[in-house]
């Protein structure tokens, strides 16, 4: 009977524990801050916290469901990008650690080098602000454009075009299905991927990698010293997932920013 008694207590034990694990409902983008959260959720739940994570397919949403409080964190974006996203819609919303880098990068389906490029051929990049930098500043250095100094670039800033080049600024989610009718697009290395191209095969040149657009993980102000939202960020910059990143994901240009 004592035998019985204490396998009771045990069952009541574990049964007890696995009702505590606290959730946290992270936002991320599907490739690769989706993966990479696969590895900490499993790191997460040797400590007893259970990661929920909730896939988003753009650049805005992420941000507006962390606001409403659908999220507990997000990890799909940049600093600057926060920031810029922070001052136009009044967000209070602080980026904690930074996890990854993925270099943006130029991409074709009709050339296969930027020496080919030819007057007046069309060009697509992203039109947000940060991104929008980015791509302006590889087309730069790549010397198809030359662009006014400053932090925030538009078709606007363009100082030399001398191909003519013909700028079509788009939503960064839309522009791999901009190739088939581009001579060259600037795409986030995320949705190069998921839509099928190897970065470190496909692009005709790619961001450098001292580039300061880390993927940073970000939570609500006011929980930034919350345990859960510590412990998120402890996994996200364990050794398993930068174990991960760079066995993993180093081949398609990915790497570790910690």
């Amino acid at each position: 009977m004592k035998k019985v008694f204490l396998a009771v207590l045990a069952l009541l034990a574990i049964s007890s524990s696995a009702c505590a694990a606290e959730k946290i409902v992270l936002g991320v983008t599907p490739f690769p801050a989706k993966e990479i959260a696969d590895v900490a959720k499993e790191v997460l739940a040797k400590q007893g916290y259970e990661l929920d994570i909730k896939e988003f397919t753009d650049f805005v949403q992420p941000n507006y469901a962390l606001e409403d409080k659908s999220l507990d964190a997000n990890f799909f974006q940049h600093i600057p990008y926060l920031e810029n996203m922070k001052s136009e819609k009044k967000l209070d919303i602080v980026p904690l650690v930074k996890v990854h880098l993925l270099p943006i990068g130029i991409y074709s389906q009709k050339i296969k080098s930027l020496k080919d490029v030819k007057e007046k051929a069309v060009v697509a990049v992203p039109n947000d602000p940060t991104n929008g930098f980015r791509a302006y500043k590889l087309l730069e250095r790549e010397g198809l454009l030359k662009m006014k100094p400053g932090n925030k670039l538009t078709a606007a800033d363009i100082v030399e075009n001398p191909k003519k080049l013909k700028i079509r600024e788009l939503e960064a989610p839309q522009l791999p299905r901009t190739l088939p009718d581009t001579t060259i697009s600037v795409i986030n290395m995320n949705f190069a991927v998921d839509a099928g191209l190897d970065p470190s095969k496909d692009a005709l040149a790619l961001e450098s990698k001292d580039s300061p657009y880390a993927v940073v993980l970000a939570c609500r102000s006011g929980d930034k010293n919350s345990a859960k939202i510590k412990a998120l960020a402890k996994a996200l910059n364990s050794p398993e997932v930068k174990k991960f990143i760079t066995e993993k994901l180093g081949s398609k240009g990915v790497i570790p920013a910690f």
